[in-house]
């Protein structure tokens, strides 16, 4: 497995992906932040990784649709998780759901704390945009990284779109 951090606007970027470029953790942390996600002593350090660098490069370039096509493999969640992770792929930029909408979204709408725990347990942050969910009232809620990061990509979606 390889890891890249690159500078962000708001801060360190890591991405790691496996041998065949599949993301399998990212955040807006130095590569310890991962550890909950991946075995952060087995990986590798590179400049990049490939297209899932590029593509986050692209999206912080004002290209939001860059990310939609790089392939993330999680770690098994059970089948609600990865279901809702897949779900939130397709969450627009610059349109941003409650946690509500999003268990509706899921096919689950009494499900909202489920959904809730499907943002909390994302491992590909930016690649599978937990930060367009909020709150029924539109406060942000909560967000691994920060709510100032949360806040930031939303600004960025937003003036982009």
């Amino acid at each position: 497995m390889l890891y890249s951090t690159s500078p962000t606007p708001v801060g360190p970027l890591t991405i790691v992906v496996d041998g065949d470029g599949a993301v399998l953790a990212s955040g807006f942390t130095s590569v310890a932040g991962l550890a909950p996600f991946v075995d952060v002593a087995s990986l590798r350090e590179v400049a990049d990784v490939g297209d899932a660098s590029k593509a986050a490069l692209s999206y912080l370039d004002g290209d939001l649709h860059a990310i939609d096509d790089v392939v993330v493999h999680q770690r098994a969640g059970g089948a609600f998780l990865t279901h809702a992770w897949d779900v939130l792929r397709t969450v627009p930029a610059g349109a941003p759901v409650t946690y509500r909408e999003f268990a509706a979204l899921a096919g689950r709408p009494p499900a909202i704390r489920a959904a809730a725990q499907a943002c909390a347990r994302n491992a590909a942050a930016l690649f599978v945009p937990c930060h367009r969910v909020l709150r029924t009232d539109g406060t942000l809620g909560g967000f691994r990284w920060g709510l100032p990061v949360k806040q930031w990509l939303l600004d960025h979606e937003h003036a982009v779109v």
